[in-house]
């Protein structure tokens, strides 16, 4: 079966920044084993395969190179940008069915902007076993390490500095460990989001990476997902005075992302967090599936 599909760097605003994603247009049909093989032949992290829904404008799925995933955060802004880039949308906004819930999507000009739910804080993790798993130690985490999500759980782990973050390096046999002391498999996610409170650049109030198992790429260039976790998490533990704040993430891969972050309701009482960025198309064409 043929397919249309755009390939869209999200949360850049040139070719070749951010993180990439193909959208796979009516592609919800394809059966998991074509969507993961799809996924694997790109080489990208995520894909999202759209068609059609009762409850929301588009339905969206979302998949790693090893699983659907319910949510994820620069595919929403990518699967955005290319319905606008064909005209399936316009400006203002669109919804999503998701399988984290119904996702509000907001175009004005070239910003797109994605509404995550109200986020779910889980277990602390020592910080002990989550510095290992990025080769550094305990003393460079300066808040307890937590589970949060909005949509897909990441640990949020926050570290004293951006050389601190640019320090980290995976470590397999530690995220095992760490994996193991979360009674959860090696492939489910759960990867600590290193986070720090200055930017890569003067524009930027934070700095991030967040690097993955295989098979998936060794690092994510921008997650969507895991920003607003951390915004979430950043403003419950009053660690940022505004809810209003630019996220950087990717600049040491050569793919600098940014995000423009609002968290809405009082810090004990967050009731969703808006992220948004631009997306550039960077080729189109028809798929064999």
């Amino acid at each position: 079966m043929a397919f249309e599909f755009d390939w869209v760097d999200a949360f850049a605003d040139a070719p070749f920044g951010g993180n990439g994603c193909a959208v796979v247009h009516g592609g919800a049909v394809l059966p998991d084993a074509t969507c993961l093989a799809y996924v694997r032949e790109t080489s990208l992290v995520e894909c999202t395969f759209t068609g059609p829904s009762k409850v929301a404008d588009y339905l969206v799925k979302y998949y790693l190179a090893t699983r659907e995933i319910p949510f994820a955060g620069h595919p929403t802004i990518a699967t955005a940008a290319a319905l606008l880039h064909r005209g399936m949308i316009g400006q203002g906004l669109t919804t999503f069915e998701t399988g984290a819930g119904i996702v509000a999507v907001e175009v004005a000009g070239d910003l797109i902007t994605m509404t995550q739910v109200a986020p779910s804080f889980g277990a602390e993790v020592p910080a002990a076993i989550v510095a290992a798993t990025g080769g550094i130690t305990a003393d460079d985490i300066i808040s307890p390490p937590q589970i949060v999500s909005t949509g897909l759980p990441f640990c949020i782990t926050v570290l004293r500095d951006k050389a601190s973050v640019d320090a980290v390096q995976f470590d397999p046999a530690a995220f095992q460990f760490y994996c193991a002391h979360l009674g959860q498999e090696a492939d489910n996610m759960m990867e600590p989001y290193w986070i720090t409170l200055e930017g890569a650049t003067t524009a930027g109030d934070t700095y991030a990476r967040l690097l993955l198992a295989p098979p998936s790429p060794p690092e994510d260039p921008f997650t969507g997902s895991a920003t607003g976790a951390a915004a979430s998490y950043l403003w419950t533990r009053g660690l940022i005075a505004s809810p209003h704040y630019v996220a950087e993430q990717g600049h040491g891969l050569g793919r600098p992302g940014q995000a423009q972050v609002e968290v809405s309701g009082a810090r004990d009482a967050i009731t969703g967090v808006k992220v948004g960025g631009k997306g550039v198309v960077l080729m189109s064409g028809t798929v064999f599936l």
